[in-house]
């Protein structure tokens, strides 16, 4: 029977192994499609001017469930949590960069600083939340692992 030979896949490619870099770069596509597709309705297609409101909501709902997915798939490790989310939200900062290049009207609501900054700090706030329920959950069961733990 013949061997199979070893392949290895290239230095480059380790870091994909990470679930949080994987989950990272998939929201965040996700995010930046959805925000240029949101874009691109709304300043291409004028048969949507009509439900502008419906339009907005929509995809806001949209970018909300898709920026939701590291907390979600995170939410009992924080370090990942931190990790997945700033890469998810730096490809969308990265596609508003962009996109406000071709519409000028988006840098005079936020600026691509601004923008990053928003979801940083309510990632970081996720995050830390997320640290503050493990130290609590660890204290508790080291607590009732304790071998001196009375039974009430």
């Amino acid at each position: 029977m013949l061997a199979r030979p070893q392949t290895r896949p290239p230095e480059e490619l380790h870091v994909f192994r990470n679930s949080a870099v994987r989950i990272g770069l998939l929201a965040g596509g996700g995010l930046s499609l959805a925000f240029s597709g949101w874009i691109y309705l709304a300043n291409r297609v004028p048969v949507f001017d009509r439900i502008s409101v419906e339009r907005n909501l929509a995809a806001a709902a949209i970018m909300g469930v898709l920026a939701f997915i590291p907390v979600l798939s995170f939410c009992r490790e924080p370090a990942s949590l931190l990790i997945s989310s700033l890469i998810s939200w730096s490809m969308l900062t990265i596609t508003y960069w962009v996109l406000s290049m071709f519409f000028s009207a988006l840098r005079e609501w936020y600026s691509p600083l601004e923008v990053f900054m928003l979801g940083a700090v309510l990632y970081l706030i996720a995050a830390t939340v997320s640290w503050i329920g493990r130290c609590i959950w660890k204290a508790r069961s080291a607590h009732f692992e304790h071998p001196h733990h009375r039974a009430s």
